[in-house]
């Protein structure tokens, strides 16, 4: 009877617990509307692209993966579990995660993986979000084939601030391989230089009819003639930025990351990894069938890429069955100018944005690659980067080394040793950044290793300006804020300098990942608002596995929506 009654206690105190546990964290989450759920299973597929067929980690089987949808304020609630031998994560790129960062996804920054057999719940509201996001693995290079569109949509009659278009298109621009990626990314860092360029690139997977066996493998949209579309663009690529062009067809951006903009039209984009643009396109031309054309834009020198187009159609009905496609005119690979007019025309919506005026806290971020010394005992097969050194990439000088458990995890439990405080507000060193380096290429350009966090209080003002250096080569480098958006309240060439600097407090466009201008600067700012660990780092996969990266952690503030809950009862261990 004893055992009996013991048995019965502890059940009932257990089921207490988890609903003490479940209200303490639902009460500290914002509501939302409705909740979607969805189940993700993480599976190997077979394709054939470009001749050759292998293995490729997919969603429920899907390249690209399934797209998620929701409206503005809904709960998200997505069961991944892996059945792979790979260890994976998923972050939901964009989503601002309002108290809840122990669903950002990247790996060994707010959880551990999820190993093979396991599962994990992640559970957000899209708070006041609405726009272009998109899902991917957040874990080795697995984002070359794991990710799919999240699209929210306005609230339930809530009109668009544009004309509504005829239908809505998602195009999500990748890369893709023969090569195994996981294999590609340990045989790359180990070999201490650079990447294999990709074998294509893609559009929703599909390379086009300029590759090899791939006349068959095109992506198509079918247009009536005077209406128009909204194309939701995502660059899910891993190292390389593209542009993006309709044969005589002007874009007119409407949204970039998430965020509505004023009206801007052009007749090309570039958008680098990490980076999604919603842009409206009037079928206004005489039937036929236009390319649309992704192709490479490369800032740095020295590099190799794919220099081949990849190509979809905006096919007209109506016209002639099996017509030839008029080309879309990309700019040359190099063409800065290009990139500088499309940022040059985003802006807020509306004039009324809250853009703080005031600045608690000034923090100055140099950006780049450099070289480490070779250490090696076979220098042939470990030290191929730039004059038989190492590559490396840094902020700050400081290389992020990724620790072996969840810094978030670290923190909340105040378990020592994972990181140190100490992430440098200001360069170690002051140069001339953009056009000479300390010393020179290779034997002085080291970066310090270890893992390293800036610490923000809660409420604090931020203003952060990013510099790229020309350490090894200049070179425009997408930086992901997770967690936030941010106001780019300015940008430019050369080094930064404050008293010649152009800031837009008026309108300035609100995004998570800002392309920082090869040979430049640009300057950000938000409010740290949001309690967590969370990751900064360069959307170019290459450059974050060399450690081009650091981790903001924002303090809990005082009241009970400024507080991180308590860690999920499913969080994923190392």
């Amino acid at each position: 009877m004893t055992n009996v009654f013991s048995t019965w206690f502890t059940q009932w105190l257990s089921l207490l617990l988890i609903f003490a546990y479940n209200f303490h964290v639902m009460a500290q989450w914002p509501s939302g509307g409705s909740t979607r759920f969805y189940d993700f299973k993480v599976q190997t597929k077979r394709v054939t692209r470009l001749c050759n067929t292998k293995d490729i980690v997919t969603i429920n089987g899907m390249f690209p993966g399934p797209s998620v949808y929701a409206q503005e304020d809904d709960r998200i609630v997505v069961k991944v579990t892996n059945e792979t031998p790979y260890n994976t994560t998923i972050h939901w790129h964009g989503v601002r995660q309002k108290l809840s960062c122990w669903f950002d996804g990247p790996s060994y920054i707010t959880q551990c993986p999820i190993q093979a057999g396991r599962s994990f719940t992640y559970e957000f509201t899209m708070v006041k979000q609405k726009g272009t996001f998109f899902w991917h693995a957040h874990v080795s290079w697995l984002r070359a084939t794991v990710y799919g569109a999240l699209l929210v949509y306005p609230k339930t009659g809530v009109p668009y601030p544009f004309k509504v278009p005829h239908e809505e298109h998602t195009l999500i621009l990748g890369e893709y391989w023969m090569q195994d990626v996981v294999e590609l990314e340990l045989n790359t860092t180990a070999s201490g230089g650079p990447p294999t360029p990709a074998n294509a690139y893609t559009i929703n997977g599909q390379p086009g009819p300029n590759y090899n066996c791939s006349n068959n493998d095109v992506y198509h949209i079918d247009v009536v003639s005077g209406k128009t579309y909204l194309l939701r663009l995502i660059h899910a690529g891993l190292n390389m930025e593209n542009f993006f062009a309709i044969a005589n067809h002007n874009l007119t951006i409407v949204e970039a990351d998430g965020e509505y903009t004023k009206p801007f039209t052009t007749d090309r984009v570039m958008l680098g990894p990490g980076q999604t643009m919603s842009v409206l396109v009037n079928a206004d031309q005489s039937l036929g069938r236009y390319s649309m054309a992704m192709g490479p834009y490369m800032s740095a020198k020295g590099v190799k890429f794919q220099n081949i187009s990849s190509i979809a159609y905006f096919q007209y009905l109506g016209a002639v069955p099996n017509t030839l496609s008029l080309p879309a005119k990309l700019p040359v690979f190099n063409d800065n100018l290009a990139v500088k007019t499309v940022m040059d025309g985003l802006r807020s919506l509306t004039n009324c944005v809250n853009v703080p005026k005031q600045i608690d806290t000034e923090l100055f971020v140099t950006i780049g690659l450099n070289v480490q010394k070779c250490r090696s005992k076979t220098p042939e097969k470990n030290c191929r980067g730039l004059n038989n050194g190492v590559m490396a990439a840094s902020m700050n000088n400081i290389s992020f080394v990724k620790p072996k458990t969840s810094l978030l995890e670290a923190y909340y439990k105040k378990i020592n040793g994972s990181f140190t405080e100490d992430f440098p507000r200001v360069p170690l060193k002051y140069y001339d950044f953009v056009n000479g380096a300390p010393n020179n290429v290779p034997n002085n350009t080291q970066a310090l290793n270890g893992t390293r966090a800036l610490v923000l209080e809660y409420g604090t003002r931020v203003q952060l300006i990013m510099q790229d250096t020309g350490t090894v080569t200049t070179e425009n480098h997408p930086i992901h804020l997770h967690g936030y958006s941010f106001y780019v309240v300015g940008y430019g060439s050369g080094n930064f300098d404050l008293k010649t600097a152009n800031f837009n407090l008026v309108d300035p466009p609100y995004m998570n990942t800002i392309g920082v201008p090869v040979g430049g600067w640009a300057a950000i700012r938000f409010v740290a608002d949001n309690p967590g660990v969370w990751f900064m780092h360069c959307h170019l996969d290459i450059h974050q596995s060399w450690g081009l990266g650091t981790v903001l952690v924002v303090t809990n503030g005082q009241g009970e929506l400024e507080t991180l809950p308590h860690p999920p009862a499913d969080l994923p261990q190392c």
